[in-house]
């Protein structure tokens, strides 16, 4: 297959179901190959993105860049643009200012001081789990536990209201579709209104806090904006309230997921992780290789002479960069293929490099951690019940739903 026909496969519903057969052709490729429909090349060698990852000579592509008649169609309160405001979409010194603010919620200290209340919430969870899935019962684990964990662990470190929390699965599950591969960008209605709604939603979030401040980050947030000098906008307060949500619980709740169908796929592994042999952190970094919870991200040259391995890549060249296919890499991962928690060095890139690196993704992998520990530990014999359904998604890959009888 040739690299254009790859990257249109990867956006069809077929692709990104099952995007593996399809990163395996464009590894045969080479790790990086010409797209020679646009200004653009796909990326696959684990040590290329890697490398671009970390390269300040490659970046986001911010708004003032792009074709007129792209903007055109862009609502100003749509999805697109909310996520152009956030930290995810800004190159330095603007990417610097915002996230040094944000990141005093995710140091480590303070991740590790979570982690009684992560088993909390965890055994809370389990509680109710096995009161749906009593006398065999089916019980889908994607809504009854992977969506309520990681959502009532970032809702409680933001600052958003228990009563509110149910609103945010349906309002992400449209607005990610803004992080896919998009052909069409007016097909983006309903991102388009989910992120309308929750931009009312933090605005008036923001509005309360301002009268009655509390100890989460939407108060220190609304304080920083409210000095007027300069360090944090208000569209830049609200679209990373947005982000945090959203990228809050969205990639751990998939972390779970398919952490929990592999066990399911590969039971001698499952025992050894329940009994101990092999760490439930080893388990969680190959689940986030074999099958990443975040498929794809892209930059774009920001110099001239940016390079990509050897191959000099123009300015504003976009590379787009597989990490599902990277993480398949042989020249990385011996038996690539082989879903295998022991394996030495084992360094998924879900979570980015560089700069834009994951602020949560300490306290994702703590969640998945104490949440795997403990499902395995209270139902040892939970297995599947029935087919699983996967969401329509490539870039953010999971499951819709996971029935499962816990034994």
């Amino acid at each position: 297959m040739k690299a254009e026909e790859i990257v249109g496969a990867l956006m069809t519903p077929e692709g990104r179901v099952d995007p593996y057969p399809l990163y395996a052709a464009a590894r045969e490729l080479g790790p990086l190959r010409k797209l020679t429909d646009m200004p653009a090349y796909l990326c696959t060698g684990y040590a290329e993105i890697n490398a671009v990852l970390r390269d300040g000579t490659f970046g986001k592509q911010v708004f003032e860049s792009w074709p007129p008649e792209l903007l055109a169609v862009l609502p100003e309160d749509g999805a697109v643009r909310a996520i152009g405001q956030s930290i995810l979409d800004m190159n330095p010194p603007d990417h610097r200012r915002v996230r040094s603010l944000i990141s005093s919620a995710f140091t480590q200290r303070r991740i590790s001081g979570l982690e009684s209340a992560i088993a909390r919430v965890a055994e809370a969870l389990l509680d109710e789990l096995a009161e749906r899935g009593a006398g065999g019962a089916s019980v889908d684990f994607m809504e009854s536990f992977a969506f309520s964990l990681p959502v009532t662990v970032i809702c409680e470190l933001i600052g958003v209201p228990e009563k509110d929390r149910h609103r945010f699965r349906p309002l992400a599950h449209e607005l990610t579709a803004a992080l896919e591969l998009i052909a069409d960008f007016e097909s983006l209605g309903t991102a388009d209104e989910a992120a309308r709604e929750l931009r009312v939603y933090f605005d008036e979030l923001a509005e309360q806090r301002r009268r009655e401040p509390q100890d989460d980050l939407v108060s220190a947030l609304v304080q920083v904006n409210d000095a007027h000098d300069g360090r944090l906008s208000g569209a830049e307060l609200v679209a990373n309230l947005i982000l945090l949500l959203v990228a809050g619980f969205e990639t751990t709740t998939h972390l779970l997921g398919n952490g929990l169908f592999l066990g399911f796929e590969n039971p001698q592994v499952l025992e050894e992780v329940r009994k101990g042999a092999i760490p439930v952190s080893a388990f969680v970094e190959e689940v986030l290789r074999y099958d990443s919870p975040v498929q794809l991200t892209s930059r774009f040259a920001l110099v001239d002479g940016a390079k990509v391995g050897e191959q000099e890549v123009e300015r504003g060249d976009q590379v787009l960069m597989l990490i599902g296919a990277a993480h398949r890499d042989p020249k990385r991962f011996q038996y690539p293929d082989a879903f295998d928690p022991t394996r030495p060095d084992n360094v998924p890139l879900s979570f980015g490099a560089g700069i834009h690196y994951c602020l949560g993704q300490g306290l994702a992998k703590l969640e998945a951690q104490v949440a795997f520990e403990k499902l395995f530990e209270r139902f040892p014999d939970i297995a599947p019940a029935g087919t699983p359904t996967r969401r329509d998604r490539l870039v953010l890959r999971g499951y819709e739903t996971l029935p499962v009888t816990l034994g």
